[in-house]
């Protein structure tokens, strides 16, 4: 695709363009599950590039209620900026030419950069990777093992990477249920986010993730900080609250209070359940 047009400096921030611009579809993504258009957005002199996922495009889950997967991933965009971490690109419900859906603002990578294959933008560290041996060396969090073909198996690990930690307490926050290498983007500037979020917020314990490389280790102080202020501005009639109100079933925000009072109150990364698949398939 095209790199997006950056948004002018001192005009509309990304969020007022979004949902006040003119939405143009450009193409589409035909590798996603669902429908997902690549488009323009633009306001008078100000446009960006941005993925538009209609309500109308969704293919139904048995677990999840049909129609509501762009309400979550505008969810997961809310929770992350009360969280202070900037981890989910500018995201919108709005309509647009096939209905209401969520619009995001499109992340410009640079050329030859996957974050899925581990290689970070301006030369980082790579973020996943697979090793030999049973030791996920300096630098890096064991997942678990994964066949790679002719009866051979490798170990998968992830950096120890603090915006990848990060990432997985959001993801504890919102139950993500598809935390997959693929949904994970590195911006041009080195800034890494988490897309995909549609699958997130059910009521019963559905976190499926790469990043379990923190399993039941403490949290650290800023993450602790962060969700103390998280609950905080999911009191009831607080703005963050009511805005959930409006994407989620009562239900699913008395669920995300739970799962950060349980957070706080326990002090570590989650571990898994072991009543549900802990890792996505396909992983990436």
């Amino acid at each position: 695709m095209p790199a997006p047009e950056r948004i002018p400096a001192g005009s509309l921030t990304a969020v007022e363009l979004l949902i006040r611009g003119e939405l143009t579809v450009r193409g589409q993504i035909r590798e996603a599950s669902n429908a997902v258009l690549y488009c323009t957005v633009a306001y008078e002199e100000q446009s960006a590039a941005c993925v538009y996922k209609p309500v109308a495009g969704e293919r139904p889950l048995w677990d999840f209620p049909d129609g509501t997967l762009a309400q979550r991933e505008v969810a997961a965009y809310e929770v992350s900026e009360a969280l202070g971490w900037g981890l989910v690109p500018p995201t919108v419900l709005r309509d647009g030419p096939y209905g209401e859906g969520m619009v995001q603002l499109w992340v410009e990578q640079q050329p030859g950069d996957d974050a899925a294959e581990g290689a970070a933008a301006g030369g980082g560290p790579e973020l996943l990777a697979l090793v030999e041996g049973d030791e996920p060396g300096d630098g890096w969090k064991a997942v678990g093992f994964a066949e790679v073909g002719e009866g051979r198996t490798a170990l998968l690990v992830h950096a120890d990477d603090a915006r990848l930690r990060q990432l997985a307490v959001l993801d504890a926050v919102i139950n993500n249920a598809d935390r997959k290498g693929g949904h994970l983007v590195i911006g041009a500037d080195g800034q890494l986010f988490g897309i995909d979020h549609g699958v997130t917020f059910n009521v019963e314990d559905k976190l499926r993730t790469l990043l379990w490389g923190w399993a039941g280790e403490k949290l650290p102080e800023e993450a602790l900080d962060a969700l103390g202020a998280l609950r905080d501005g999911l009191a009831a009639g607080a703005p963050l609250a009511v805005r959930l109100g409006e994407l989620l079933t009562s239900a699913e925000v008395d669920a995300v209070r739970e799962r950060v009072a349980a957070l706080l109150a326990a002090g570590r990364h989650p571990v898994p359940s072991g009543e549900w698949p802990a890792i996505p398939w396909p992983p990436v």
